[in-house]
């Protein structure tokens, strides 16, 4: 089974640099991170870029919708998947790889996301974990690169989330942690998954997440939750 490390920083190291930039990613590394979590969608004409909202305007000030952005125009500071992947292996920082599709494009990011790795994934680096709050993004995923291990991503308990996660295949949950009671953390591990959290910036919580059986703290902060868990 995939081995995480016990944190990994959310869209590069969000508290301290832009997220979802190769900036970011540097600075997670810097501050201990061993692994990053980012996001991927398409543009218009289907290139894979590291971005989470579905428009510019929040982190780059351009208000365009990703949807109706061709490459050429791709706002400064937005990477491509390939250019983020290669700052990855540059740095030796491993990847949770959210698809995160714009809308009415499920399948078609998970398909373009996998083919990326599958072409630039550097051969040093662990494999990647796939992850996605979009079911039909998990089984395209699924069918297109099995050899990918998958996580569903759940912002609350929901009756059916042990169903979902074996249609698509996942080995994981990766869930809100302020949603996370200990009965429903039992239950995902007594399943035999592993179990993500996000987005954990304070050191209590995080403590007490990893005392309820979390695997992975998803954090802003990497340098904050390493020492907190480090005590």
């Amino acid at each position: 089974m995939l081995q995480l490390p016990n944190v990994v920083g959310h869209r590069g190291a969000a508290a301290y640099a832009p997220e979802n930039t190769l900036e970011s990613f540097r600075e997670a590394r810097r501050r201990g991170a061993t692994w990053v979590e980012l996001d991927v969608k398409t543009t218009r004409d289907g290139l894979p870029i590291v971005l989470h909202d579905e428009s510019f305007a929040r982190t780059t000030g351009v208000d365009r919708l990703a949807i109706d952005t061709d490459r050429a125009g791709l706002p400064a500071g937005v990477p491509t998947f390939e250019e983020a992947i290669a700052c990855l292996g540059e740095l030796g920082l491993g990847c949770n790889v959210e698809i995160k599709p714009c809308p009415g494009r499920a399948a078609e990011t998970a398909r373009a996301a996998v083919e990326t790795l599958r072409r630039c994934w550097p051969a040093h680096l662990p494999a990647p974990l796939l992850s996605s709050f979009e079911d039909r993004s998990l089984a395209a995923a699924r069918d297109r690169a099995p050899e990918y291990a998958r996580a569903l991503l759940l912002a609350e308990q929901v009756p059916d989330w042990h169903a979902r996660a074996q249609a698509v295949g996942a080995i994981g949950l990766n869930v809100n942690g302020r949603r996370l009671g200990a009965l429903w953390a039992h239950d995902i591990k007594r399943a035999g998954y592993l179990l993500g959290v996000y987005t954990i910036n304070d050191p209590v919580e995080a403590r007490a997440l990893v005392a309820m059986g979390a695997d992975c703290i998803i954090t802003d902060a990497p340098d904050v939750i390493l020492a907190a868990l480090a005590t």
